[in-house]
């Protein structure tokens, strides 16, 4: 009797199905049973081919052998891997294996890994595909039970491999361009470049701001504050001083009078489930978290943890089946901190509305939420458990009913002028008692708070005892954080002029995916073009000047927008790729000429005088993640330094994050207030705290302060990946 073979994305996953399908014999790079071979991927283990394999030519970067547009996209085995594709081209070659499943990433790029690898190794026999969107023992065996005939998804393997020609023939042909041209290392994307143009325009947004004055008129009466607003336009601010201090003249020592006081039962609504981008946005305004961190913790918590489902989605919602699931989702998460919170919703009948449950709006996987598996927090590291903490606490608030309110409105008349108060009575708390004095909401500035209220009626005097002029300043748009960088990248629709292509990009995924969000924003930080100060993100005069240089077309996320509308129309059949590809190329050559007739020019203002070990170029000054080091400015040199990082040790006078400066034994901690300390005397210090770190402990801390990767890993990452 044949065998059938499974092809996973990672090892780990791979150990998991075959654990379900009952595989036991462990051999090289797979493990074996009585029906099913369970191998797995590495990731890309196939990728489009670089430059060099066309043409010989292509091997050096020059002006004039640009553009690069091969007749036809080669595909090459990738050598950190080539070993596993070995194994895995050998198991599709065996005699008794008579049909294939894909059990790769239920996705765009996951189809397009498994794909490449099966058009690579010539694979002719039947496939099916497995799509799930957990790794729970139980969702594996009923994925197994409804395998699905892979030519169902063969326009969707269409549109990724498109996507990955048209990154390649875009961002390398533009990013040689630039690299030669201006004799510095700068690359572009279709989606790095528009994201760094948004932080930059936001740059400048904020050096042209100027700030004015406005004054708020607040009065005490009755135990409560009122506020003027003005009777016309509702606005509270006045710009004009004089104006601010007539209104204090005309209502000092005057009596208002109640003129209306209006009582609405209001509610908020729970908020969405989580999708990836959402997720990532919390994590890093309440733990400060990276996107890139947050999803490396979302995939231990999906794949070694099972806890929760596939992290890589863009929907909050859930489709209608998994709804039978959900009393049994709740119960595996009734522990601990949730016990209580659990309880409450399964006392009740579950509410499950079009707010959660709603076909129409998933497409490759719903909303991240629990799994049934048992959960032992006491497994989970600090992280795990923080990043699975705001996916419990979401997925019940969902099932909450709404928040339940009393809002109060009094407005007073003093002295001919129009005040006001506001005032809140809570009928119900609903999914906010889930929060528990954690409000998830952001503060809008400049609200005016609610506050408690005594019962007035319409027509009643109240005295006034005090008034309060507040002066403030207009502020300039606030700098990105990564958190808000996201929501950005996410809908950045106020970016594009054309209307069509603006609802195209909302009602695609946006700038990137949920799942190549991370690494872009990773990518613009390796590249030095922007940088982190305490959570802000700054332009660098690099990431500042290239968006100078980038042609036009490029800086805008319409080029996305009318891409993902051709791709979404792709893997729906309605249009052929190879128009696509065919346009693509032409696009490509345009954005070449643009580059070399341009007569701009770019200057490196972080050269220092000391020369690169290697090839004798002055050095560049850069700021990295971990902290300062010195970079060669030669692309094809890559030499770097560590001059100073960022460590976890605290200065004793300061208590803010020291530095670590020199090398081995004459490492200096040194801190922004003037402190320094050798390293002997930090370890001695150390060793006299109670229950301090011993000296292997401060090596190994030391160790782990690694220097970031190689300078031209970003041109790796788009040759290697094409995560664009």
């Amino acid at each position: 009797m044949g065998k059938i073979l499974v092809l996973a994305e990672k090892p780990s996953v791979g150990r998991d199905i075959a654990k379900v399908l009952n595989c036991r014999q462990n051999g090289n790079g797979y493990i074996e049973g009585p029906k099913y071979i369970v191998t797995w991927a590495l990731g890309h283990l196939v990728t489009l081919a670089d430059p060099e394999m066309y043409h010989k030519k292509y091997k050096t970067w020059n002006l004039e052998d640009l553009p690069m547009i091969p007749k036809k996209m080669d595909l090459v085995i990738i050598k950190q891997t080539a070993k596993q594709f070995g194994i895995v081209r050998g198991l599709m070659k065996r005699n008794d294996i008579e049909e294939m499943v894909i059990a790769t990433d239920s996705g765009r790029e996951g189809e397009l890994v498994a794909r490449w690898i099966i058009e690579k190794a010539g694979f002719r026999k039947p496939i099916r595909r497995l799509w799930i969107s957990s790794q729970t023992d139980k969702a594996i065996r009923e994925g197994f039970n409804n395998l699905k005939p892979s030519r169902q998804y063969d326009k969707l393997y269409m549109s990724a491999q498109c996507r990955a020609e048209a990154d390649w023939l875009v961002g390398l042909n533009v990013t040689r361009a630039l690299t030669c041209k201006y004799n510095a290392q700068l690359s572009a994307g279709r989606v790095q470049t528009p994201t760094l143009a948004m932080i930059v325009h936001r740059e400048e947004e904020i050096k042209k701001f100027n700030p004015k004055d406005f004054w708020t008129v607040h009065a005490k009466v009755n135990g409560f504050t009122i506020q003027w607003q003005d009777r016309s336009t509702g606005q509270t601010r006045i710009l004009n001083k004089d104006k601010a201090d007539e209104i204090i003249r005309k209502i000092s020592g005057q009596t208002g009078e109640v003129i209306d006081v209006k009582k609405d039962a209001k509610q908020d609504l729970p908020p969405l489930a989580y999708d990836l981008t959402e997720l990532q946005r919390d994590a890093n305004r309440r733990y400060g978290y990276s996107a890139k961190q947050t999803l490396s913790i979302m995939q231990r918590l999906y794949e070694t943890h099972k806890l929760v489902t596939y992290p890589r989605t863009d929907s909050k919602y859930i489709t209608d089946d998994i709804v039978p699931t959900l009393p049994e989702r709740l119960k595996s998460i009734a522990i601990g901190p949730y016990t209580t919170l659990v309880r409450d919703v399964l006392k009740s009948k579950l509410r499950v509305t079009k707010r959660f449950m709603d076909n129409s709006k998933v497409t490759d996987h719903h909303a991240i939420i629990p799994t049934e598996q048992y959960v032992d927090l006491s497994s989970l590291n600090s992280e795990e458990r923080n990043i699975y903490d705001l996916i419990v606490k979401r997925f019940i608030a969902v099932l909450n009913p709404p928040f339940e309110y009393e809002q109060t409105t009094v407005k007073v008349n003093a002295g001919g002028e129009n005040f006001y108060a506001k005032g809140k009575i809570i009928k119900a708390k609903g999914w906010k008692a889930v929060y528990d004095g954690y409000t998830e909401e952001e503060d809008d500035e400049g609200e005016e708070k609610d506050q408690s209220l005594p019962k007035l009626q319409k027509g009643e005097k109240l005295k006034i005892l005090s008034t309060n002029l507040v002066n403030g300043k207009t502020k300039p748009p606030a700098r990105y954080t990564e958190a808000t960088l996201l929501s950005a990248m996410e809908h950045p629709g106020k970016f594009i002029d054309d209307k069509a292509l603006r609802e195209t990009l909302e009602n695609t995924s946006g700038l990137g995916t949920p799942a190549t969000r991370a690494d872009i924003i990773e990518k613009l930080f390796n590249t030095f073009c922007i940088e982190r100060r305490g959570k802000e993100i700054y332009p660098t005069s690099k990431g500042i000047q290239l968006v100078e240089l980038v042609p036009e077309d490029i800086k805008s996320p319409e080029l996305t927008a009318e891409w993902e509308q051709q791709l979404s129309e792709i893997s729906r059949g309605k249009i052929e790729a190879a128009g696509f590809i065919n346009n693509i190329r032409g696009y490509a050559s345009k954005l070449v000429s643009s580059v070399i007739t341009s007569s701009a020019s770019f200057k490196h203002d972080n050269m220092t005088r000391e020369r690169c070990p290697d090839c004798g170029k002055y050095l560049l000054d850069v700021k990295g993640k971990k902290g300062k080091m010195l970079v060669c400015p030669d692309r094809e040199c890559g030499y770097r330094k560590g001059v100073s990082q960022v460590s976890n040790a605290r200065c004793p006078q300061c208590h803010k994050k020291m530095e670590i400066r020199g090398e081995g034994e004459n490492k200096l901690f040194t801190c922004s207030c003037g402190y320094r300390e050798k390293l002997s005397t930090f370890n001695k210090r150390k060793s006299e705290q109670k229950g301090s770190m011993d000296k292997n402990q401060v090596n190994r801390y030391l160790k782990n302060q690694s220097i970031e990767q190689p300078i031209n890993s970003a041109l790796a990452d788009a040759l290697a990946k094409l995560k664009k």
